[in-house]
């Protein structure tokens, strides 16, 4: 693995491991040991790497694996706003270096990222606080492989005609990343973020069902508000917003995806 040169010039670290358990958990482990961001820690293959919400996320070599640790990047209460910088960056890096399944891609509520209809990569953010402050954006994208297990479609830029490799991929993340942060700018442009986000947002004006920790609800997916919650009509007309969820979108691109 290495960084694209701007991404280098401008004091960005890399550690690049084999193997490792989480690349999540190396990061906020040195961030413990007083490193500071920002800093990659990239692997090529996980063995007890993770979702959201602790599920455990298939991590076979061939794929990219990386965590980006930032060290009190904003206040705590912007850190959720990373994650649509994050989605951003991953769409603008497989853009940049396939650009012909880029009509294909969106962002599924609030980072995952498809590739017609099927989820090819995830982000999860976990936070330090105390002291400085660091948090960790961990990536992980399905370059050659994919699970076949999953409830939600899953695919790989492989299987979608992009055989694209993970250190390809990271050096345009490494640049892309830089890009997002600085237009958000510590939060003050998360209008702009935001605003790019819906761009290229999955199943925006659509009915989507969305699971949360104890029921699920149906609505129409209406907009983000301003801190990144989705907005929901519901069938009554009356509208809510939602924080946390699991969003399912229409998936018209999907036939013949693993399931």
């Amino acid at each position: 693995m290495r960084l694209e040169p701007r991404a280098t010039a401008a004091g960005v670290r890399l550690v690049a491991h084999e193997v490792l358990g989480s690349t999540n958990a190396e990061a906020l482990s040195l961030a413990r040991r007083g490193e500071r961001g920002p800093l990659w820690v990239t692997a090529d293959r996980q063995i007890a790497g993770r979702g959201r919400r602790g599920r455990a996320w298939v991590s076979e070599p061939g794929n990219l694996y990386a965590s980006l640790l930032l060290t009190a990047p904003v206040p705590a209460g912007h850190w959720p706003e990373l994650s649509f910088v994050a989605a951003l960056a991953v769409h603008d890096a497989v853009a940049a270096v396939a650009a012909h399944i880029e009509p294909l891609l969106a962002i599924k509520w609030p980072n995952d990222l498809l590739l017609a209809g099927a989820k090819f990569a995830g982000i999860l953010l976990e936070g330090q606080s105390g002291g400085a402050g660091a948090l960790v954006v961990g990536i992980g994208v399905n370059c050659a492989n994919h699970p076949t297990d999953t409830e939600y479609p899953a695919t790989d830029l492989a299987a979608a005609g992009a055989p694209v490799s993970p250190a390809t991929l990271f050096v345009a993340l490494s640049v892309k990343m830089l890009e997002r942060i600085a237009q958000w700018n510590a939060g003050e442009g998360f209008s702009a973020t935001r605003a790019d986000w819906l761009a290229r947002a999955a199943g925006i004006g659509e009915a989507v069902r969305v699971r949360l920790a104890d029921r699920e609800i149906v609505g129409r997916f209406e907009a983000l508000d301003p801190a990144g919650g989705l907005v929901l009509r519901l069938p009554d007309g009356a509208a809510t917003t939602i924080a946390a969820g699991d969003v399912l979108v229409p998936m018209p691109f999907a036939a013949g995806a693993a399931g």
